[in-house]
């Protein structure tokens, strides 16, 4: 279709017509979501298998396992853990588990695979790792798990977090 004359301009040469420029986005694919501190964080798309809101009961509770899994889901016929994330990254405020369906974010890199819950997700946004900053005022237990910030507001002091979902799925935390 791009190269019919009709849907060029004039006369048919390779170029588009100005109202039919198409802009190409700046940056990387990545999905903005909310921890139930009300921070939000981003992870790049090409780390996420998939994004679902399921019920709580979906979700199969494991005795004696970390305070920072909620349990275990079924995704596909397999069995992957489900992490509350705020709770990973030493956030103070526990992941709302007492509602109709809960966010979780499906990471993976190789064959590892773990359910991110989250308070809400925000949607996909072009973001570009050129305007990364480094990450400032971050707990100490947050900053491994950080590629950096964007700031989205200076004066609210309102940023946005991007999340080293490699480092997510290799911490040492998981033992504890």
């Amino acid at each position: 279709m791009v190269n019919k004359p009709d849907f060029l301009g004039g006369n048919g040469q390779d170029h588009f017509r100005p109202e039919l420029r198409v802009e190409s986005p700046e940056g990387e694919l990545h999905l903005r979501f909310v921890i139930p501190s009300h921070q939000e964080f981003a992870l790049p798309a090409t780390g996420i298998r998939e994004v679902i809101e399921l019920s709580p009961d979906r979700i199969t509770p494991i005795p004696n396992a970390s305070p920072l899994l909620l349990g275990t889901l079924n995704l596909r016929g397999r069995v992957i853990w489900v992490a509350d994330l705020g709770q990973f990254l030493g956030e103070p405020t526990v992941l709302n588990t007492d509602r109709a369906e809960i966010p979780v974010i499906a990471i993976e890199e190789l064959d590892t695979i773990v359910g991110l819950a989250v308070e809400e997700i925000g949607g996909m946004d072009w973001l570009d790792a050129q305007h990364l900053l480094t990450p400032t005022n971050v707990p100490d237990i947050m900053a491994p798990f950080l590629r950096g910030e964007w700031l989205l507001d200076a004066q609210n002091k309102q940023c946005l977090r991007l999340l080293d979902q490699t480092a997510i799925l290799h911490s040492a935390r998981w033992a504890g």
